[in-house]
């Protein structure tokens, strides 16, 4: 690692919200050339954050930045709510007037290219991004009894309508547990045992405050050293995968909307869109909002 005397810009976001304090917290390191993957997991450790990700200059010049991102305890390829965060840090470092306006680049991830659209202004933004990859299913998930356990649940609370337990990913797998509603998703808690079972863990209801494809969810992922993390993006894009598999939906562009955070006191807005033709699943879009919250210098 070289040290930057200087320091190292940061920023942190509240990403998926326009409320600062809401959302989930990121950690936005710029000028992070220089630093090699263990600098990257010792400074996301030191802030101990869902995801911490680090800008670096990209690997192709038409491309705006490379992106690494770190859990607490280990690198991921991809997570949607550190892309949307740094594609609203760096249209806002990009501004050269006061009127908000919408700019397009790519951002290099473990997982390809992600095309990002983002309108930014006032320490603020939104972006959305179509995923690089398709998600991937990965199986059945854990019986239902041993899920219940994990999570202080009954068998019987375990499943709605066709969804049962499945594994998908789109970069990260998630196990993902549908839960018959929103009271039971409230009075889950994750055990000792969940770690056993799977990295992360995706609960999910359908949302009966709004109309239309609306869900409410919650995430613990003690894999990744994130008890319980506000709102997760690479989730939401494998969700895609999960209403394939469970719901009847027709050709033609469907939009999805998720609430996460809410139990935690950190209330998240995801925008999911996802387009379908011929019975297959052509393209996944992510989008959400972000808020600046603080900036500094790391001495690093």
């Amino acid at each position: 690692m070289s040290r930057s005397p200087a320091g190292r810009r940061f920023v942190t976001f509240d990403v998926f919200t326009q409320t600062p304090l809401a959302g989930n917290p990121l950690a936005v390191v710029l000028d992070g050339a220089g630093l090699d993957a263990p600098a990257m997991q010792a400074i996301a450790r030191e802030f101990n954050l869902s995801e911490t990700v680090f800008v670096l200059p990209p690997e192709n010049r038409r491309h705006r930045a490379r992106l690494r991102i770190f859990t607490p305890v280990q690198e991921l390829p991809f997570a949607g709510h550190p892309t949307v965060g740094a594609a609203v840090c760096l249209a806002l470092q990009d501004r050269r007037s006061d009127v908000a306006d919408a700019v397009a680049f790519g951002l290099e991830t473990g997982i390809g290219t992600v095309p990002c659209v983002v309108e930014a202004g006032e320490g603020r933004g939104r972006a959305r991004f179509k995923l690089p990859v398709q998600p991937e299913y990965r199986g059945t998930g854990p019986e239902r009894a041993a899920l219940a356990g994990a999570l202080g649940l009954a068998p019987g609370d375990i499943g709605f309508a066709r969804h049962e337990p499945s594994r998908h990913a789109a970069g990260p797998e998630f196990t993902f547990v549908p839960v018959a509603s929103r009271a039971l998703l409230d009075a889950a808690r994750p055990g000792p045992g969940l770690a056993d079972l799977a990295e992360a863990v995706y609960l999910y209801t359908p949302d009966p405050e709004r109309l239309g494809l609306a869900f409410q969810a919650r995430m613990f992922a003690p894999g990744h050293g994130i008890p319980e993390d506000p709102a997760t993006g690479s989730a939401a894009a494998a969700f895609a995968g999960v209403l394939m598999q469970f719901e009847a939906l027709g050709a033609g562009t469907h939009d999805v909307a998720i609430a996460q955070g809410v139990a935690m006191g950190r209330p998240s807005a995801i925008d999911l869109q996802i387009e379908i033709a011929e019975g297959a699943l052509r393209s996944v879009e992510i989008g959400g909002g972000a808020v600046r919250v603080m900036e500094g210098k790391l001495h690093v």
